[in-house]
Protein backbone atom coordinates (compact mmCIF):
# COMPACT_ATOMS: atom_id res chain seq x y z
CA UNK A 1 0.00 0.00 0.00
CA UNK A 2 1.80 3.26 -1.26
CA UNK A 3 2.59 5.79 1.30
CA UNK A 4 -0.03 8.82 1.64
CA UNK A 5 1.39 12.08 0.25
CA UNK A 6 1.66 15.30 2.81
CA UNK A 7 -0.81 16.85 1.14
CA UNK A 8 -3.51 13.84 1.21
CA UNK A 9 -1.97 14.14 5.26
CA UNK A 10 -3.02 17.43 5.55
CA UNK A 11 -6.67 16.61 4.30
CA UNK A 12 -6.99 13.96 6.97
CA UNK A 13 -5.54 16.13 9.51
CA UNK A 14 -8.27 18.95 8.42
CA UNK A 15 -10.89 15.65 8.21
CA UNK A 16 -10.37 15.23 11.81
CA UNK A 17 -12.16 18.61 12.83
CA UNK A 18 -15.20 17.08 12.38
CA UNK A 19 -14.21 14.62 15.39
CA UNK A 20 -12.70 17.62 17.22
CA UNK A 21 -13.24 21.03 16.74
CA UNK A 22 -10.43 23.10 17.86
CA UNK A 23 -12.05 24.99 19.71
CA UNK A 24 -13.40 22.08 21.39
CA UNK A 25 -10.29 21.88 23.71
CA UNK A 26 -11.25 24.37 25.95
CA UNK A 27 -13.20 21.80 27.42
CA UNK A 28 -12.29 20.88 30.69
CA UNK A 29 -13.76 18.26 32.95
CA UNK A 30 -15.82 19.90 36.46
CA UNK A 31 -15.50 18.81 39.79
CA UNK A 32 -18.12 16.90 39.59
CA UNK A 33 -17.37 14.96 36.26
CA UNK A 34 -14.05 13.31 37.49
CA UNK A 35 -12.74 10.87 39.53
CA UNK A 36 -11.48 11.80 42.44
CA UNK A 37 -8.37 12.89 42.47
CA UNK A 38 -6.82 11.34 46.02
CA UNK A 39 -8.37 7.83 45.01
CA UNK A 40 -6.88 7.71 42.05
CA UNK A 41 -3.27 8.41 43.58
CA UNK A 42 -4.28 6.43 46.48
CA UNK A 43 -4.96 3.21 43.18
CA UNK A 44 -1.13 4.14 42.55
CA UNK A 45 0.23 3.48 46.16
CA UNK A 46 -1.18 -0.31 46.26
CA UNK A 47 2.02 -0.84 44.15
CA UNK A 48 4.59 1.48 45.34
CA UNK A 49 7.06 0.71 48.31
CA UNK A 50 4.60 1.95 51.52
CA UNK A 51 7.82 2.90 53.72
CA UNK A 52 7.93 6.09 50.53
CA UNK A 53 4.97 7.05 50.21
CA UNK A 54 4.67 9.42 53.37
CA UNK A 55 7.64 11.31 51.30
CA UNK A 56 5.86 10.70 47.98
CA UNK A 57 2.81 13.39 49.32
CA UNK A 58 4.91 15.31 51.24
CA UNK A 59 6.79 16.10 47.44
CA UNK A 60 3.59 16.60 45.93
CA UNK A 61 2.12 19.00 49.31
CA UNK A 62 4.92 21.34 48.80
CA UNK A 63 2.93 23.71 45.91
CA UNK A 64 0.46 23.36 43.17
CA UNK A 65 3.11 23.08 40.38
CA UNK A 66 4.44 19.57 42.76
CA UNK A 67 1.14 18.38 42.64
CA UNK A 68 0.47 18.68 39.01
CA UNK A 69 3.89 17.19 38.65
CA UNK A 70 3.16 14.56 40.66
CA UNK A 71 -0.74 13.63 39.05
CA UNK A 72 0.24 12.96 36.15
CA UNK A 73 -2.27 9.70 36.20
CA UNK A 74 -4.83 12.12 37.49
CA UNK A 75 -4.85 14.50 34.27
CA UNK A 76 -4.51 11.37 32.05
CA UNK A 77 -8.33 10.10 33.51
CA UNK A 78 -9.59 14.02 33.05
CA UNK A 79 -8.01 14.22 29.72
CA UNK A 80 -9.93 10.97 28.54
CA UNK A 81 -12.78 13.21 28.93
CA UNK A 82 -12.45 16.36 26.95
CA UNK A 83 -12.58 16.38 23.04
CA UNK A 84 -10.02 14.21 21.45
CA UNK A 85 -8.25 13.55 18.05
CA UNK A 86 -8.11 10.91 15.93
CA UNK A 87 -3.99 11.78 15.37
CA UNK A 88 -2.06 9.97 16.79
CA UNK A 89 1.32 10.51 17.67
CA UNK A 90 4.11 8.49 20.33
CA UNK A 91 3.38 11.16 23.82
CA UNK A 92 5.68 11.59 26.65
CA UNK A 93 2.74 11.09 28.74
CA UNK A 94 3.91 13.60 31.10
CA UNK A 95 5.03 16.54 29.54
CA UNK A 96 5.33 19.34 31.80
CA UNK A 97 7.83 22.17 31.37
CA UNK A 98 10.58 20.41 34.11
CA UNK A 99 10.59 17.29 32.36
CA UNK A 100 12.83 19.27 29.35
CA UNK A 101 16.87 19.11 30.21
CA UNK A 102 19.91 19.05 28.91
CA UNK A 103 21.86 15.77 28.55
CA UNK A 104 24.81 14.69 26.84
CA UNK A 105 25.15 12.91 23.18
CA UNK A 106 28.03 10.26 22.78
CA UNK A 107 29.79 12.77 20.81
CA UNK A 108 29.46 14.63 24.58
CA UNK A 109 27.55 17.76 22.91
CA UNK A 110 25.10 19.13 25.33
CA UNK A 111 21.20 19.13 24.27
CA UNK A 112 17.84 19.87 25.27
CA UNK A 113 15.52 17.85 24.88
CA UNK A 114 12.38 15.27 26.57
CA UNK A 115 13.85 13.08 29.36
CA UNK A 116 11.49 11.50 31.10
CA UNK A 117 9.68 8.66 29.35
CA UNK A 118 7.89 6.84 32.35
CA UNK A 119 4.80 7.10 30.65
CA UNK A 120 5.13 7.34 27.03
CA UNK A 121 2.58 5.64 24.95
CA UNK A 122 1.15 6.46 21.50
CA UNK A 123 -2.20 8.47 22.00
CA UNK A 124 -3.53 12.06 20.46
CA UNK A 125 -1.06 14.55 19.96
CA UNK A 126 -3.11 17.24 21.93
CA UNK A 127 -2.50 15.75 25.46
CA UNK A 128 0.80 16.25 25.94
CA UNK A 129 0.39 20.05 24.60
CA UNK A 130 -2.49 20.17 27.09
CA UNK A 131 -0.23 18.82 29.90
CA UNK A 132 2.39 21.57 28.85
CA UNK A 133 0.69 24.11 28.61
CA UNK A 134 -1.28 23.96 31.90
CA UNK A 135 2.45 23.38 33.32
CA UNK A 136 3.19 26.94 32.38
CA UNK A 137 -0.29 28.48 33.67
CA UNK A 138 0.71 26.58 37.04
CA UNK A 139 4.11 27.77 37.39
CA UNK A 140 2.87 31.25 36.55
CA UNK A 141 1.32 31.20 39.15
CA UNK A 142 3.37 29.70 41.50
CA UNK A 143 5.74 32.69 40.78
CA UNK A 144 3.38 34.92 41.46
CA UNK A 145 3.07 36.04 37.26
CA UNK A 146 0.09 38.03 36.31
CA UNK A 147 -2.37 36.35 33.57
CA UNK A 148 -0.69 38.23 30.84
CA UNK A 149 2.12 36.21 31.46
CA UNK A 150 0.76 32.93 31.48
CA UNK A 151 -1.30 33.47 28.43
CA UNK A 152 1.97 34.80 27.02
CA UNK A 153 3.78 31.49 27.92
CA UNK A 154 1.02 29.24 26.48
CA UNK A 155 0.58 31.24 23.30
CA UNK A 156 4.50 31.38 22.64
CA UNK A 157 4.47 27.36 23.21
CA UNK A 158 2.03 26.67 20.96
CA UNK A 159 2.63 29.07 18.03
CA UNK A 160 6.12 27.59 18.36
CA UNK A 161 4.74 24.38 18.40
CA UNK A 162 2.56 25.15 15.12
CA UNK A 163 5.39 26.94 12.98
CA UNK A 164 7.49 23.80 13.97
CA UNK A 165 5.39 21.04 13.20
CA UNK A 166 4.52 23.00 9.55
CA UNK A 167 8.26 22.94 9.21
CA UNK A 168 8.89 19.54 9.37
CA UNK A 169 6.07 19.11 7.56
CA UNK A 170 7.79 20.04 4.78
CA UNK A 171 10.83 18.43 5.54
CA UNK A 172 12.66 15.27 4.71
CA UNK A 173 12.08 12.23 7.06
CA UNK A 174 15.64 11.77 7.97
CA UNK A 175 15.96 15.69 8.50
CA UNK A 176 13.27 15.55 11.13
CA UNK A 177 15.01 13.02 12.70
CA UNK A 178 18.20 14.03 12.80
CA UNK A 179 16.91 18.00 13.96
CA UNK A 180 18.24 19.11 17.65
CA UNK A 181 18.66 21.98 19.67
CA UNK A 182 22.28 22.43 21.41
CA UNK A 183 23.55 24.67 23.99
CA UNK A 184 25.41 26.79 21.00
CA UNK A 185 21.35 27.05 19.08
CA UNK A 186 20.02 28.41 22.52
CA UNK A 187 22.74 30.71 23.89
CA UNK A 188 22.59 32.64 20.00
CA UNK A 189 18.58 32.77 20.10
CA UNK A 190 19.51 34.21 23.78
CA UNK A 191 22.41 36.20 22.96
CA UNK A 192 20.86 37.73 20.24
CA UNK A 193 17.53 38.86 21.59
CA UNK A 194 19.54 40.26 24.84
CA UNK A 195 21.52 42.38 22.29
CA UNK A 196 17.91 43.36 20.96
CA UNK A 197 16.58 44.19 24.23
CA UNK A 198 13.57 41.69 24.31
CA UNK A 199 15.52 39.90 27.15
CA UNK A 200 17.18 40.43 30.18
CA UNK A 201 20.96 39.20 30.48
CA UNK A 202 20.13 37.62 33.88
CA UNK A 203 18.29 34.57 31.44
CA UNK A 204 21.18 34.01 29.53
CA UNK A 205 23.90 34.00 32.75
CA UNK A 206 21.44 31.60 33.84
CA UNK A 207 21.51 29.44 31.11
CA UNK A 208 24.93 29.73 30.87
CA UNK A 209 25.56 28.49 34.12
CA UNK A 210 22.51 25.62 33.41
CA UNK A 211 25.25 24.00 30.90
CA UNK A 212 28.20 24.58 32.59
CA UNK A 213 26.60 23.03 35.68
CA UNK A 214 25.50 20.39 33.91
CA UNK A 215 28.76 19.31 31.98
CA UNK A 216 29.91 19.04 35.42
CA UNK A 217 27.10 16.66 36.30
CA UNK A 218 29.19 13.12 35.35
CA UNK A 219 29.34 9.58 36.49
CA UNK A 220 32.98 10.36 38.29
CA UNK A 221 31.19 13.45 40.18
CA UNK A 222 28.24 11.10 40.85
CA UNK A 223 30.52 8.55 42.29
CA UNK A 224 32.17 10.86 44.87
CA UNK A 225 28.88 12.00 46.23
CA UNK A 226 27.07 9.07 46.16
CA UNK A 227 29.93 6.92 47.89
CA UNK A 228 32.02 6.33 50.90
CA UNK A 229 35.03 4.80 52.19
CA UNK A 230 34.81 1.98 55.01
CA UNK A 231 37.16 0.19 56.03
CA UNK A 232 39.28 0.62 52.52
CA UNK A 233 36.36 -0.63 50.23
CA UNK A 234 34.05 2.39 48.21
CA UNK A 235 30.36 1.77 49.37
CA UNK A 236 27.23 3.73 48.54
CA UNK A 237 26.65 6.47 51.32
CA UNK A 238 24.29 5.75 53.54
CA UNK A 239 21.64 8.86 53.61
CA UNK A 240 17.82 7.45 54.04
CA UNK A 241 15.21 8.02 52.79
CA UNK A 242 16.62 9.05 49.39
CA UNK A 243 19.69 6.90 49.39
CA UNK A 244 20.54 3.71 51.19
CA UNK A 245 22.23 1.14 51.38
CA UNK A 246 21.28 -0.49 54.29
CA UNK A 247 17.16 -1.22 53.63
CA UNK A 248 18.55 -3.90 50.69
CA UNK A 249 19.60 -7.56 51.60
CA UNK A 250 22.91 -8.36 52.54
CA UNK A 251 23.13 -10.11 48.99
CA UNK A 252 22.88 -6.65 47.58
CA UNK A 253 26.08 -7.35 45.57
CA UNK A 254 25.00 -10.35 44.03
CA UNK A 255 21.93 -8.69 43.25
CA UNK A 256 22.95 -5.86 41.54
CA UNK A 257 25.35 -7.91 39.51
CA UNK A 258 22.02 -10.24 38.26
CA UNK A 259 20.66 -6.69 37.51
CA UNK A 260 23.34 -5.78 35.14
CA UNK A 261 23.83 -9.54 33.52
CA UNK A 262 20.16 -9.20 32.62
CA UNK A 263 19.92 -6.20 31.36
CA UNK A 264 23.08 -5.72 29.13
CA UNK A 265 20.99 -8.49 26.66
CA UNK A 266 18.89 -5.62 25.67
CA UNK A 267 21.79 -3.99 24.61
CA UNK A 268 23.37 -4.34 20.96
CA UNK A 269 26.59 -6.38 20.54
CA UNK A 270 29.65 -3.37 20.89
CA UNK A 271 27.50 -1.61 24.07
CA UNK A 272 27.71 -4.96 25.85
CA UNK A 273 31.57 -5.32 25.58
CA UNK A 274 31.81 -1.71 26.49
CA UNK A 275 29.33 -2.69 29.67
CA UNK A 276 32.04 -6.14 29.99
CA UNK A 277 34.65 -3.67 30.87
CA UNK A 278 33.38 -2.51 34.04
CA UNK A 279 32.45 -4.60 37.27
CA UNK A 280 29.58 -3.78 39.97
CA UNK A 281 31.03 -2.33 42.98
CA UNK A 282 28.02 -1.70 45.26
CA UNK A 283 24.13 -0.53 44.82
CA UNK A 284 21.74 1.57 46.25
CA UNK A 285 18.03 2.44 46.66
CA UNK A 286 17.43 5.80 45.31
CA UNK A 287 14.40 8.00 45.70
CA UNK A 288 14.08 10.24 42.60
CA UNK A 289 11.33 12.94 41.27
CA UNK A 290 8.13 13.64 42.66
CA UNK A 291 5.55 11.30 40.55
CA UNK A 292 8.20 8.64 40.43
CA UNK A 293 8.59 8.43 44.56
CA UNK A 294 7.35 5.25 46.13
CA UNK A 295 8.44 3.03 43.09
CA UNK A 296 11.81 1.09 42.58
CA UNK A 297 14.57 2.63 42.01
CA UNK A 298 18.43 1.60 42.29
CA UNK A 299 22.09 3.38 41.80
CA UNK A 300 24.63 1.09 40.46
CA UNK A 301 28.54 1.36 41.08
CA UNK A 302 30.49 0.10 38.62
CA UNK A 303 34.34 0.52 37.63
CA UNK A 304 36.49 0.26 34.71
CA UNK A 305 39.99 0.67 34.85
CA UNK A 306 39.88 1.32 38.27
CA UNK A 307 38.46 3.53 40.86
CA UNK A 308 38.74 6.52 38.92
CA UNK A 309 36.93 5.20 35.96
CA UNK A 310 33.58 5.07 37.49
CA UNK A 311 30.27 4.20 36.00
CA UNK A 312 26.79 4.90 37.88
CA UNK A 313 23.81 3.27 35.96
CA UNK A 314 20.04 4.10 37.26
CA UNK A 315 17.93 1.38 37.73
CA UNK A 316 14.08 2.62 37.30
CA UNK A 317 10.78 0.23 38.07
CA UNK A 318 8.59 0.77 34.54
CA UNK A 319 5.02 0.21 35.82
CA UNK A 320 2.09 0.40 33.24
CA UNK A 321 2.04 3.90 31.77
CA UNK A 322 -0.97 6.18 33.64
CA UNK A 323 -2.49 6.62 29.66
CA UNK A 324 -2.60 3.25 28.92
CA UNK A 325 -6.31 2.60 29.90
CA UNK A 326 -7.24 5.25 27.80
CA UNK A 327 -5.63 4.39 24.23
CA UNK A 328 -6.65 1.99 22.14
CA UNK A 329 -3.24 1.66 20.95
CA UNK A 330 -1.33 -1.71 22.48
CA UNK A 331 1.34 -0.27 24.71
CA UNK A 332 4.77 -2.80 24.13
CA UNK A 333 6.01 -5.09 26.82
CA UNK A 334 7.59 -5.77 29.15
CA UNK A 335 7.13 -1.82 30.45
CA UNK A 336 10.75 -1.09 30.41
CA UNK A 337 10.63 -1.79 26.61
CA UNK A 338 8.18 0.60 26.25
CA UNK A 339 10.03 3.39 27.82
CA UNK A 340 12.74 2.74 26.11
CA UNK A 341 11.55 2.49 23.02
CA UNK A 342 9.13 5.36 23.51
CA UNK A 343 12.43 7.63 24.29
CA UNK A 344 14.19 6.75 21.14
CA UNK A 345 11.20 7.37 19.15
CA UNK A 346 10.88 10.84 20.51
CA UNK A 347 14.53 11.73 21.47
CA UNK A 348 16.97 12.43 18.48
CA UNK A 349 19.74 10.51 20.15
CA UNK A 350 19.75 8.59 23.41
CA UNK A 351 22.25 7.12 25.82
CA UNK A 352 24.04 4.60 25.03
CA UNK A 353 23.09 2.86 27.83
CA UNK A 354 19.44 2.37 27.90
CA UNK A 355 18.43 -1.28 28.42
CA UNK A 356 15.50 -2.76 29.92
CA UNK A 357 14.76 -5.91 31.97
CA UNK A 358 12.74 -7.98 33.78
CA UNK A 359 13.85 -9.11 37.33
CA UNK A 360 12.83 -10.50 40.52
CA UNK A 361 13.96 -7.61 43.28
CA UNK A 362 14.56 -8.51 47.17
CA UNK A 363 11.19 -8.52 47.84
CA UNK A 364 10.57 -11.74 45.78
CA UNK A 365 8.29 -9.90 43.27
CA UNK A 366 9.58 -9.82 39.64
CA UNK A 367 9.26 -6.58 38.00
CA UNK A 368 10.26 -4.52 34.72
CA UNK A 369 12.78 -1.68 34.84
CA UNK A 370 14.66 0.42 32.06
CA UNK A 371 18.49 1.13 32.57
CA UNK A 372 19.81 4.58 31.96
CA UNK A 373 23.33 6.66 33.05
CA UNK A 374 22.80 8.45 36.07
CA UNK A 375 23.57 11.96 35.94
CA UNK A 376 24.51 12.00 31.89
CA UNK A 377 25.54 15.77 32.34
CA UNK A 378 21.65 16.45 33.50
CA UNK A 379 20.56 20.17 33.71
CA UNK A 380 17.43 21.76 34.23
CA UNK A 381 15.77 25.45 34.35
CA UNK A 382 15.35 26.93 37.96
CA UNK A 383 11.81 27.83 38.15
CA UNK A 384 12.33 29.73 40.61
CA UNK A 385 15.16 31.56 38.82
CA UNK A 386 13.34 32.39 35.53
CA UNK A 387 11.48 36.16 35.43
CA UNK A 388 8.36 36.34 33.62
CA UNK A 389 10.22 37.04 30.24
CA UNK A 390 12.21 33.84 30.91
CA UNK A 391 9.29 32.07 31.32
CA UNK A 392 7.83 32.85 27.89
CA UNK A 393 11.23 32.42 26.24
CA UNK A 394 11.50 28.64 27.93
CA UNK A 395 8.01 27.78 26.46
CA UNK A 396 9.58 28.58 22.93
CA UNK A 397 11.78 25.96 23.47
CA UNK A 398 9.26 23.63 24.85
CA UNK A 399 7.25 24.16 22.55
CA UNK A 400 9.60 23.70 19.41
CA UNK A 401 11.09 20.32 21.39
CA UNK A 402 7.37 18.68 21.89
CA UNK A 403 7.02 19.64 18.16
CA UNK A 404 10.16 17.88 17.69
CA UNK A 405 9.39 14.93 19.29
CA UNK A 406 6.18 14.36 17.93
CA UNK A 407 7.43 14.98 14.53
CA UNK A 408 9.47 11.68 14.33
CA UNK A 409 7.03 10.11 16.59
CA UNK A 410 3.93 10.52 14.16
CA UNK A 411 2.75 12.67 11.12
CA UNK A 412 3.56 15.94 11.43
CA UNK A 413 1.55 17.03 7.82
CA UNK A 414 -1.27 15.24 9.85
CA UNK A 415 -1.21 17.72 12.78
CA UNK A 416 -0.01 20.39 10.56
CA UNK A 417 -3.34 20.19 8.67
CA UNK A 418 -5.25 20.07 12.19
CA UNK A 419 -3.89 22.96 13.26
CA UNK A 420 -4.05 25.28 10.54
CA UNK A 421 -3.10 28.49 10.53
CA UNK A 422 -6.17 30.34 13.12
CA UNK A 423 -5.80 31.00 16.61
CA UNK A 424 -8.72 29.17 17.58
CA UNK A 425 -6.89 26.35 18.51
CA UNK A 426 -4.51 28.40 20.86
CA UNK A 427 -7.51 30.50 22.58
CA UNK A 428 -8.73 27.17 23.27
CA UNK A 429 -6.09 25.67 24.94
CA UNK A 430 -4.75 28.84 26.96
CA UNK A 431 -8.88 28.60 28.58
CA UNK A 432 -8.12 24.33 28.84
CA UNK A 433 -4.98 25.27 30.64
CA UNK A 434 -6.50 28.22 33.09
CA UNK A 435 -9.41 25.41 33.67
CA UNK A 436 -7.18 22.56 34.16
CA UNK A 437 -4.42 25.12 36.81
CA UNK A 438 -7.88 25.50 38.87
CA UNK A 439 -9.26 22.07 38.86
CA UNK A 440 -4.86 21.63 40.31
CA UNK A 441 -5.03 24.13 42.91
CA UNK A 442 -8.36 22.57 43.72
CA UNK A 443 -6.50 18.70 44.08
CA UNK A 444 -3.43 20.34 45.84
CA UNK A 445 -6.07 21.92 48.63
CA UNK A 446 -7.46 18.27 48.96
CA UNK A 447 -4.23 16.52 49.30
CA UNK A 448 -3.85 19.68 52.27
CA UNK A 449 -6.65 18.53 53.95
CA UNK A 450 -6.29 14.91 53.90
CA UNK A 451 -2.46 15.25 55.13
CA UNK A 452 -3.84 17.56 58.07
CA UNK A 453 -7.23 15.21 58.87
CA UNK A 454 -4.00 12.08 58.79
CA UNK A 455 -5.65 10.71 55.50
CA UNK A 456 -2.72 9.85 53.64
CA UNK A 457 0.62 9.36 55.12
CA UNK A 458 3.42 12.78 55.38
CA UNK A 459 6.84 12.51 55.92
CA UNK A 460 9.20 15.26 54.98
CA UNK A 461 12.55 14.96 53.93
CA UNK A 462 15.12 16.11 57.23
Amino acid sequence: MPRPTREELIRCGRQARKTARRRSHSTCPTPADRSDPLAILAEQDKARDPDLLGLRYARMSASPFTFLRGAAAVMASDLARTPTTPILTQLCGDAHLLNIETFATPERRLVFDITDFDETARGPFEWDLKRLVTSFVVAARNRGFDEATANAAVHRCLTRYRSSMREHSEADVLDVWYSSIDEHDVLSVLGTRVEDGDLGNELLTATEEIFAGARRRTSKRAARQLTEEVDGRLQMREDPPVLSRDCLPANRFELATRYVEAYADTLPPHRQGLLDRFEVVDVARRVVGVGSVGTRCYVILLHGRDAEDPLVLQLKEAVRSVLEPFVESTCPRPHGRRVVEGQRAMQTVSDIFLGWLTAVGPDGVERDFYVRQFRNMKGKVDLMALDSRGLVAYADLCGHLLADAHARGGEAAEIAGYLGKSDGFIEAMTAFAHAYADLTERDHQALLRAIDTGTVPYEPEA
